[in-house]
C-alpha cells in the first residue's frame, strides 16, 4: 500500500462486480484518507449478481456460482467478512437432455470437446461415433489463427459433436454460439494445444493433461454463499469504504488538465464531478459511449462487441410431484433439439443450504435465449414460465403445480468472444492505458465469470495506482528541486 495519499480522488463508473472489487481494491492500494466515489445508474449496486425470494426463499437471480479454482472472487468474498459463509455445492453430477433422455454429461472432455468420441456413447450414435474418429484421422490438424470453436469441432468431428455437446456447454457459459465463439478466448488451453497437435483428439489430451494437476486436486472447483452468491456485492461495497451513489447516469467524461471531469445527472440540471483518476466498470456499449472522446480507439473497438440476453425462469415445485427425486445438479440442453430451455439447475440440490430449507419443494433455475435468439425473451413472464414448465415436464416426467415463480430479464448480460476477441481487448488495453489516469474492467475483457471480473477490477487498479505513485514522486521530485 502507498500509504496514506491525502486528496487524491477515483470515480469508478458502474456498480456492478467489477465496479465494487475495483473500488475494494482502491481503498485497499491507496489508503483511508483517499476518496472513492462508485457510480451506479441502477436504483441498487450489484449488476447481474442479485438474490430474491422465491416460495419465500432466498434464491440468486443472476451467476449462483464462483470458480474456487482461481483465487480472486472466493478471496474476495473472504476478505469482506463472507468466509464463514462460503460453501461448495453437492457432488452431484450434471446431465444432458438430449433426443429426449437425459444422460450423464460426458467426463473427460474439454468443453464438450472430447479426445476420443468413441466415449460418447449415450450422447452419439455409433455411426456418428466412427465418423467423428475417421473424420479427424483423416487430414492433419492445422490450425493458425484464432478460429470458431464450433466451426473447428464440425471441421474435425462433424456436426453431431458440436451440437450435443459443445454448443450446450459453451451456450450454458456465454449464451452464444459455438460457431462464432473465439476458440482462444473461451478454451484458452485447447487453443495453444490445437497449434502442436496432429489432430483435434491429441489436443484435446494435451489440453486435459496440462490441466490436470489443478482439476485432480481434492479442492472444490467451484463454490457459492449460503443466502446467494447475490450477496458478495453488498458486502464489498460495505466494506469498500467507498461512496456509492446509485441512481446516477454518467453523461459524458472529459479529460482536464489535473484529471477527469465527470457529467451526471439530468440534462436540464447536470452535476460536475472532478477526480484524479477514472475506472471505467460498465458493460461494453456504456463504456463505448463513454470512451468516445477520451480514448476514440478503445470505444470504436468496444462498439463492436456484440452481447446475449437471456432469462432465468426460477420455479419452486412440489418435490412429490417428480417420479423420482431429482439426484443431479441440472441438465444442459442442446439448441439443436429446439426446446426453450437451453440448461436447468436443481438449485436445492446443488447447494444443500438451500436444499436444507426447501422442505418438501425443489427449487429450480431454467435458462432461456442466447445470442441472436430474441423470440422466446419476447413472451410474457407467464408464457416463459409455461414454457419452461412444460420443458422440466417432458425432461423428468414431473406431474405436479407450481409454489411460485419469477422471471428475471437479463438484457445485453453476456458479451459474446467472437472470434480475434483477445487481439480485441489487447487494442483497447493500449489504447485505454495511453491515457493517464484511465482504466477499465468489466466481463467484456477476461471472462465472464465473477473471478475473472474481480481479476481484471484488480488489474485495472493497479494501473491507477501506479499513475497515482508516479504523479507522487514527481510531485515529491518539484518540491525538492
Amino acid at each position: 500500500m502507498l500509504g496514506r495519499v491525502s486528496g487524491v480522488r477515483v470515480a469508478v463508473v458502474g456498480g456492478g462486480i467489477s465496479g465494487l472489487a475495483a473500488a475494494w481494491f482502491l481503498r485497499q492500494s491507496l489508503g483511508p484518507s483517499a476518496s472513492v466515489v462508485v457510480l451506479e445508474k441502477q436504483p441498487v449496486v450489484g449488476g447481474h449478481l442479485r438474490v430474491s425470494e422465491v416460495a419465500g426463499l432466498p434464491v440468486d437471480e443472476g451467476a449462483e456460482s464462483l470458480l474456487a479454482r482461481r483465487p480472486e472472487a472466493v478471496g474476495l468474498a473472504r476478505d469482506v467478512g463472507l468466509g464463514d459463509d462460503i460453501v461448495h455445492p453437492a457432488a452431484a453430477g450434471a446431465g444432458l437432455w438430449s433426443r429426449g433422455s437425459i444422460v450423464a454429461l460426458p467426463a473427460g472432455t474439454v468443453m464438450g470437446v472430447p479426445a476420443d468420441p468413441a466415449q460418447l456413447a449415450g450422447v452419439l450414435t455409433a455411426a456418428e461415433m466412427t465418423a467423428a474418429i475417421i473424420r479427424d484421422a483423416a487430414d492433419p490438424l492445422s490450425v493458425g489463427e484464432d478460429v470458431a470453436i464450433g466451426r473447428l469441432v464440425r471441421s474435425r468431428y462433424g456436426d453431431a459433436v458440436a451440437d450435443r455437446l459443445v454448443e450446450p456447454l459453451l451456450g450454458g457459459v456465454y449464451a452464444g454460439r459455438a460457431d462464432e465463439l473465439s476458440l482462444d478466448a473461451t478454451v484458452p488451453a485447447l487453443g495453444a494445444a490445437v497449434r502442436t497437435a496432429g489432430s483435434l483428439g491429441e489436443a484435446v489430451a494435451g489440453a486435459s493433461a496440462q490441466q490436470a494437476p489443478a482439476t485432480s486436486s481434492a479442492a472444490p472447483v467451484f463454490a457459492g454463499l449460503a443466502g446467494g452468491v447475490g450477496r458478495l456485492p453488498g458486502a464489498v461495497a460495505a466494506a469498500s469504504g467507498a461512496e456509492v451513489r446509485t441512481g446516477v447516469t454518467v453523461r459524458s467524461i472529459e479529460r482536464t488538465a489535473d484529471g477527469w471531469r465527470l457529467v451526471t445527472g439530468p440534462v436540464p440540471a447536470p452535476s460536475v464531478l472532478d477526480v484524479d483518476a477514472l475506472v471505467v466498470a460498465t458493460p461494453a456499449v456504456a463504456a463505448a459511449r463513454l470512451l468516445a472522446s477520451a480514448a476514440p480507439a478503445a470505444a470504436a473497438e468496444l462498439g463492436g462487441v456484440e452481447a446475449a440476453s437471456m432469462a432465468i425462469v426460477t420455479l419452486a415445485l412440489p418435490a412429490d410431484g417428480f417420479p423420482a427425486a431429482p439426484s443431479t445438479s441440472g441438465f444442459l440442453v442442446p439448441p439443436v433439439d429446439g426446446r426453450t430451455v437451453k440448461a436447468v439447475t436443481f438449485s436445492s440440490v446443488k447447494w444443500p443450504w438451500l436444499g436444507g430449507r426447501a422442505g418438501g419443494m425443489v427449487l429450480l433455475r431454467a435458462s432461456v435465449g442466447r445470442h441472436g435468439e430474441a423470440r422466446d425473451l419476447q413472451r410474457d413472464d407467464d408464457d416463459l414460465v409455461a414454457a419452461a414448465l412444460a420443458d422440466v415436464r417432458a425432461a423428468t416426467g414431473y406431474a405436479g403445480g407450481v409454489v411460485d415463480s419469477r422471471v428475471t430479464r437479463w438484457g445485453g448480460a453476456l458479451p459474446q468472444y467472437a472470434v480475434g476477441h483477445l487481439d480485441r481487448v489487447a487494442r483497447i488495453r493500449a489504447a485505454v492505458e495511453a491515457v493517464p489516469g484511465l482504466a477499465v474492467c468489466g466481463a467484456v475483457y477476461d471472462g465472464v465469470g465473477v473471478a475473472a471480473c474481480v481479476g481484471a477490477a484488480r488489474d485495472a487498479v493497479a494501473r491507477i495506482v501506479t499513475g497515482v505513485a508516479a504523479d507522487l514522486s514527481e510531485g515529491r521530485a518539484r518540491i525538492e528541486s
